[in-house]
This record gives C-alpha cells, sequence and structure tokens, in this order.
C-alpha cells in the first residue's frame, strides 16, 4: 500500500494514477504524489547517503529554545459517541521569553506533516519577529505525526487499520489547534491576547483554513506556499511539473534538454545486465541500495531542486548549495573532459545527483529513498493524501523535464486511492469545508487578514493564491522565491528581494495588530 501512495502524493508531492504501473518502456514508477511530490513537505526528503550524513550542515540557530509540553487532546471533536472521548497527548513547543504580558500576541505555528521540531528549527521568520511584537512563541504537532499519537500514544495501533486512522483530518486537526488555543489562553488568564497562526506548505494550508473556520480564536494568518487551489477542478494537473521544467529550462537550455533525455539512457541501461553492470561502475550504491534506484534519485533530485531552489545554502532536510538548479545545471554542463569518459552522459548524471545528495562531500555512497522516512512524514500523509488531500499534481506533458510524458487521468487517481486505502477518497471534500471556487469573491465577503506568500520558482506555486483580493487579504509574490522562502531564518546573503518580502509581512503584521487593539480598546 504505501508504495503504491507514495507513487502518487509530492510534495510537497507524484502520481496515484498510474500507482500499480511502471513507465512504458521502463521501469521507473511514474511519479506519485504522496512519497516523493504530494506533500508540500514531503518534497524535501532525506535520500541520501551514509548514517549520519543526512543532517549534514543542518544547525539550529541558538536562539531557538522552547520548552516541550503535551496538551490533552481530545481524539473526536465532532462526535458525542463514547469512543469520541478517548485523548491523547499532543506535544508542542513554547519559548514566552519575549512575552510581554496578557495583551501581547501569540504566534502559534500550525504543525505540518511531520515532527513540529523540525518546523520550530526552521521557521526562522517567527523567531526572528517575535522580539519586536513581544510575543510568544508556540509550535503545535498535528495529530499523526511526531509523537502526537492518539491510541495509547503507540504509532503502531494509531495506524493499525482504517477504524484508528479515520481520526486523521483536516478538520479534526484545526480543531486541535482552536482547543488547544483556549486551554492555553485560559491557563494563561490572557483572554485578549490575539493570536497569529504561521505555517508553511501544508502548515500554510492549515493556517489559512483555521483563519477561515475559527475567526473567533485567531485573528490573522501567515499563509507561505500554501497551494489551497491545487485541488481536483481548481487546478491545471500538469502545472506542477510545468513548473519545474520551467525552472530548468530557464536556468540553462542544454540542461533541460540532457535531463530530458537522460530517463531513456537510464531505463535501457537498467533492462541490460550490461548496462546494470556500467550503472554499478559508474554509481556506488549503499548497501541495500540498488542501480534500480538511480532514476528515482534523480527525479527527486530534480523536483526537490526546483521547489527549494533557495538564493543561500540551505540545510532544510538536507544540505544544499544556494540556487541549487543552477548548481544542477552547471554540473551537467560541465565539460565532460574533466570527469568520467567512458560514457559522458553517466558522467553528468552522477554529478547532477551530487549536487543534491552529497554537496558537502561527506557521502560515501548513494542510498536509495523507499525506507527513508527520518521525521515520521509518510504513513500519515500517504493516508491524507488519498483520503482528502487529494491534489492535482499529476500530468507530466510532452515537453517535461521528465519523462516519458504521463497524461493525467482523475479516474485513475480515484481507483488508485481507493486500492491503496481500502476506501473511497473524498477529492471534493476541501472545497466543500473551505472553498476554492470563485476565491477571490468569496473570501472578500468572507474573510479578512491573510497573507498569502508565493515564490513564482516553487511548483506548488502553480495552485496558491497570486493576487490580493482585498487590503487585508494579501499576496506577496516573488518571481525569485522558492518553497516557504520567507519563514526560512534570515542570512547576510539574502537577496533585497526577499528583505523585502519579510519587511512587508512584518508591516502587514503590526497593522493588523495595531487595528485589533483599537478594535479591543487595549491599551499598549
Amino acid at each position: 500500500m504505501e508504495k503504491v501512495i507514495a507513487a502518487a502524493i509530492l510534495l510537497l508531492l507524484y502520481c496515484q494514477a498510474a500507482a500499480a504501473g511502471t513507465w512504458s518502456g521502463g521501469t521507473r514508477r511514474p511519479p506519485m504524489p504522496a512519497r516523493r511530490y504530494t506533500s508540500p513537505l514531503l518534497q524535501h526528503r532525506q535520500h541520501v547517503v551514509t548514517a549520519g550524513a543526512a543532517a549534514a550542515g543542518m544547525s539550529v540557530p541558538a536562539m531557538v529554545q522552547y520548552e516541550t509540553r503535551h496538551y490533552t487532546q481530545r481524539l473526536d471533536h465532532f462526535n458525542s459517541a463514547p469512543s469520541s472521548y478517548a485523548t491523547f497527548q499532543q506535544r508542542y513547543l513554547i519559548n514566552s521569553t519575549f512575552w510581554r504580558g496578557k495583551t501581547s500576541p501569540i504566534f502559534l505555528y500550525a504543525g505540518n506533516e511531520g515532527s513540529i521540531d523540525l518546523f520550530s528549527n526552521n521557521t526562522g521568520y517567527m523567531w526572528e519577529t517575535a522580539p519586536r511584537f513581544g510575543a510568544m512563541l508556540v509550535f503545535v504537532e498535528h495529530r499523526y505525526y511526531g509523537e502526537s499519537m492518539p491510541f495509547g500514544g503507540s504509532k503502531a495501533a494509531a495506524y493499525a487499520d482504517a477504524g484508528t486512522k479515520g481520526y486523521l483530518t483536516v478538520a479534526q486537526a484545526l480543531a486541535d489547534y482552536a482547543s488547544f488555543v483556549q486551554s492555553l489562553k485560559g491557563n494563561l488568564s490572557a483572554p485578549e491576547a490575539p493570536v497569529l497562526v504561521f505555517g508553511g506548505s501544508y502548515g500554510g494550508m492549515l493556517a489559512v483554513w483555521m483563519r477561515l473556520k475559527y475567526p473567533h480564536i485567531v485573528m490573522g494568518a501567515v499563509a507561505s506556499s500554501a497551494p489551497i487551489l491545487s485541488f481536483y477542478g481548481l487546478a491545471d494537473p500538469y502545472a506542477f511539473y510545468d513548473r519545474v521544467t520551467d525552472d530548468f529550462k530557464s536556468e540553462s537550455k542544454h540542461c533541460y534538454e540532457f535531463l530530458r533525455k537522460s530517463w531513456a539512457v537510464l531505463d535501457s541501461l537498467i533492462a541490460t545486465k550490461e548496462g546494470t553492470a556500467l550503472l554499478k561502475s559508474t554509481f556506488n550504491m549503499c548497501n541495500g541500495s540498488s542501480v534500480e534506484d538511480i532514476p528515482t534519485l534523480l527525479e527527486s533530485a530534480v523536483v526537490n531542486a526546483a521547489m527549494t531552489d533557495y538564493p543561500t545554502e540551505s540545510g532544510f532536510l538536507t544540505s544544499l548549495p544556494a540556487y541549487p538548479v543552477r548548481e544542477i545545471c552547471r554540473a551537467i554542463d560541465a565539460d565532460p573532459s574533466s570527469g568520467d569518459k567512458s560514457h559522458p552522459v553517466l558522467a553528468r548524471v552522477r554529478a547532477a545527483m551530487g549536487v543534491y545528495y552529497n554537496h558537502t562531500g561527506g557521502a560515501a555512497c548513494f542510498r536509495g529513498e523507499e525506507d527513508d522516512d527520518p521525521y515520521g512524514m509518510y504513513d500519515g500523509w500517504n493516508w491524507q493524501a488519498c483520503t482528502e488531500m487529494v491534489l492535482m499534481t499529476y500530468g507530466l506533458r510532452n515537453d517535461s523535464v521528465l519523462q516519458p510524458p504521463w497524461p493525467f487521468n482523475f479516474t485513475d487517481v480515484v481507483a488508485s486511492c481507493r486500492n491503496a486505502t481500502g476506501l473511497p477518497p473524498r477529492p471534493y471534500w476541501i472545497e466543500t469545508e473551505f472553498g476554492g471556487y470563485d476565491i477571490g469573491n468569496v473570501l472578500k465577503r468572507s474573510a479578512s487578514n491573510i497573507i498569502f506568500f508565493n515564490g513564482l520558482r516553487d511548483p506548488w506555486s502553480t495552485g496558491g493564491v497570486l493576487k490580493s483580493i482585498s487590503d487585508s487579504i494579501i499576496a506577496l509574490v516573488e518571481p525569485k522565491g522558492a518553497h516557504h522562502v520567507d519563514l526560512r531564518f534570515s542570512s547576510k546573503d539574502d537577496p533585497d528581494w526577499l528583505k523585502q518580502v519579510r519587511a512587508k509581512e512584518t508591516r502587514i503584521i503590526a497593522r493588523w495588530l495595531k487595528q485589533y487593539y483599537s478594535d479591543e480598546a487595549i491599551s499598549t
């Protein structure tokens, strides 16, 4: 089941439609959204290398200090059946160093599909902005991820079957956050403290939806790279990979053409004994990994590099250089005479993979990715992606940088998910629950205080809100931006456009808070 769905969701995110199949004429599975291409966060996978090397280059800034606490959370917020009253321990991280008192803001991070410390350690904008506003910082873990497991805290019990996994829904997660905030403010005797919810990727989607569903609990939302329009009937199912293609094509025509042709070369080599031997001699695969993993590893590197094409070095799940798309293309465009002359195509592929999987030079081998799940993402997201978070990112056009083409077929997507979970998916439920059609006019009439940030280098921006809707529902769009780059920690090497985006967000938050205090007649 895992492989079926994994072939189906990202990021974020890669194509459920043909989960049981192979590429025509090759051994490589079609990209699917679950593990590789569907979850906005799952795109940042830890694919590489020897033990301990995966986290190379990632350091947590000294200002990231928090207490780990637990909140007794209700299993089911929407029923009165006896089983609904069961509880579990929901983990949250809290820092009150900067908090100025009972009317000062609370910055809440809506946890994504993984361990909450991953997000607290990488959402630098919140940490760097909290002192200015005297804000308390709280990062709440999403149910069924990290340590926040229902059914006795056991992941095995929580994921035992559809009956136990059935409580893993967006609506339940948002109700968790709402219940938590009310309890926190009650314990702090701070009923007037304004709460702003932040999130990136899936967390950004949750931030938007929490503002829409619980406007009496959160007074504003900062949603970065939130593809709330990536659902059936709203999104072009080819747009995600079109953007990946455009990123590489804009960097180097030769690089783009090379990558398009490389898949056929790799598949043809894998199909023969001689070709397999050549791949083994060219690529040093880790024990337990196979040369058959190489096309998938290259595919993941291409898509993930496009999504995380940050202007500075990064260590979010794997260590990457600044502008990894550019660096991959430089490796491909380099004179092959400087490398292995026996097979120039493989030499370039290996160099390209080295940019993504071995930027620091500490990796002894390439490792297949099927069993890597260091942040506890796959089981939960695979379930969500085939029940209600059925994101439309599955089609490959004829000119896609990934080959061969893969026509989008919604019927196959639905059938694949049903086979994987044993349940009929609900591909229209998110639009029913939170809206999506005619989003501009709907939000203009019903919402306020939302920031949508999208970087157009990010393929997930194809499902984002790219135009401001009102004076308080503001879209910040940056042509050179990547996946939730605005929420990352600042760097002395940040370009001016990124500094300006963060400055705009800070000014908007200040305006919201000023209006809130004025409306509530609270003296600051």
